[in-house]
């Protein structure tokens, strides 16, 4: 019997995934995997639980079997990947690409994913792709780095590996000043007061009691299905379920004659699946400017006060020489740092930001996690962090933490030892 080989592939987001992904498959890339790729190979990914969840919908068909027979789209992220690994197993796969396959789950999730892929790769060669250095499988001894498909580094030993990735934080300019266009008189911003969401017999959220005043900076965390989403959507105005609630937002009472674009415009807001709204022509100056509008492309002509002010931002992130560059030329990191500016530049008095950081590799979730501090430290916006991730450098003054039970999740605040 031939001894199984495990491989650990950490990417940086200069390198083309996609592309490594089907030379992989096909067996195309250096023969070091080759005692890895004996048969045929399947790849664990988020791609693929969306090719299989377009296939149950087409052909009305459950392709995957799970608890309840359920179509794969009504499941949680970590139920999907239960799923989806258990659905591949049974092909008897010779190898697996696992891709990034701890993103999106909570503590608990991820502990359980990482015991149940040890016990795959007793029987199973993998190949784990990762942009974190935290997420690397501990049994997985054989690490390579790559770079571009052109600049691959193979180390000896994960302890190797580990002293040879060495960040430098950035340091941006001062965040530019506030017109006050959407100034706030009282506080607090949003305030929630024994707030519960319930879905027909399904409590979410339970008696929340939660205030937001301006210029804090929060993180909100909680494990998968705790009811994060619940709470961001309250706070945007896209929720029914805030009517008849005792929700206070930006000074008044939900349901006291608001509309949801008067919230919004108070609200900057950033997360990761916005980037693919945007047509690939679309220039980072207009991208920046948008924000005014909230709008996804630029339809109106600007103002100058727009125009300096969006010119201040750039400047604040050194990408003023890029502003008539197109924004998907960007590197993945500067294209979030654009669209944390873009949600900045009407300088609301809160900022959400939902999953900045999901999907970049190390050195670009420094210079996302300075320039979110940075922009906290001026103390004029409220910044609301939502991840299942803590951050090594993130420095929020405040935790809000949901915590699941069967009556449904209740909160605590939490004041972080910085």
């Amino acid at each position: 019997m031939n001894k199984i080989c495990n491989w650990v592939i950490f990417l940086s987001n200069k390198a083309d995934k996609h592309l490594l992904i089907k030379l992989l498959l096909q067996k195309q890339v250096a023969k070091i995997f080759d005692s890895c790729s004996v048969g045929e190979g399947y790849l664990f990914s988020g791609i693929a639980v969306n090719e299989l969840i377009e296939e149950e919908e087409l052909h009305d068909v459950v392709e995957v079997e799970k608890e309840g027979n359920r179509h794969l789209r009504y499941l949680s992220g970590g139920e999907q990947k239960k799923a989806l690994l258990a659905f591949l197993l049974l092909k008897e796969p010779g190898f697996l690409i696992a891709d990034n396959p701890l993103d999106n789950l909570d503590i608990t999730s991820q502990q359980f994913f990482r015991l149940k892929w040890e016990a795959v790769a007793k029987h199973t060669p993998i190949i784990q792709l990762v942009h974190r250095k935290e997420d690397i499988f501990s049994f997985i001894k054989n690490i390579i780095s790559v770079d571009d498909l052109n600049i691959i580094t193979h180390y000896k030993n994960a302890d190797d590996f580990l002293q040879n990735q060495k960040i430098d934080l950035p340091v941006f300019g001062s965040v530019p000043a506030s017109d006050n266009c959407y100034a706030i008189e009282d506080n607090p911003l949003v305030a929630f007061k024994n707030v519960t969401v319930k879905y027909e017999e399904r409590v979410v959220v339970k008696d929340i009691c939660w205030q937001i005043n301006a210029g804090e900076f929060w993180q909100l965390v909680g494990p998968n299905g705790a009811g994060k989403t619940t709470l961001l959507s309250l706070i945007t105005g896209d929720n029914v379920k805030a009517f008849g609630q005792d929700l206070i937002l930006f000074g008044k009472r939900k349901g006291s004659g608001e509309s949801v674009w008067s919230i919004k415009q108070k609200i900057g807001y950033f997360t990761s699946s916005m980037t693919e709204l945007f047509g690939r022509t679309t220039t980072v100056a207009q991208m920046i400017i948008s924000g005014f509008f909230d709008s996804i492309g630029l339809y109106f002509k600007p103002s100058e006060r727009q125009i300096k002010l969006a010119n201040q931002w750039l400047e604040m992130i050194g990408m003023v020489h890029k502003k008539k560059f197109a924004f998907s030329y960007l590197s993945l990191g500067e294209q979030r740092m654009v669209m944390i500016v873009r949600a900045m530049v009407k300088h609301p008095p809160l900022l959400i930001l939902d999953e900045p950081t999901a999907g970049l590799d190390d050195e670009n979730v420094a210079i996302v996690i300075a320039l979110i501090n940075k922009i906290a430290s001026a103390k004029s916006t409220a910044i609301l962090y939502v991840s299942h991730r803590t951050e090594k450098y993130l420095t929020p003054e405040f935790i809000y933490k949901l915590q699941p039970d069967n009556s449904g999740s209740s909160g605590e605040i939490i004041i972080p030892l910085l």
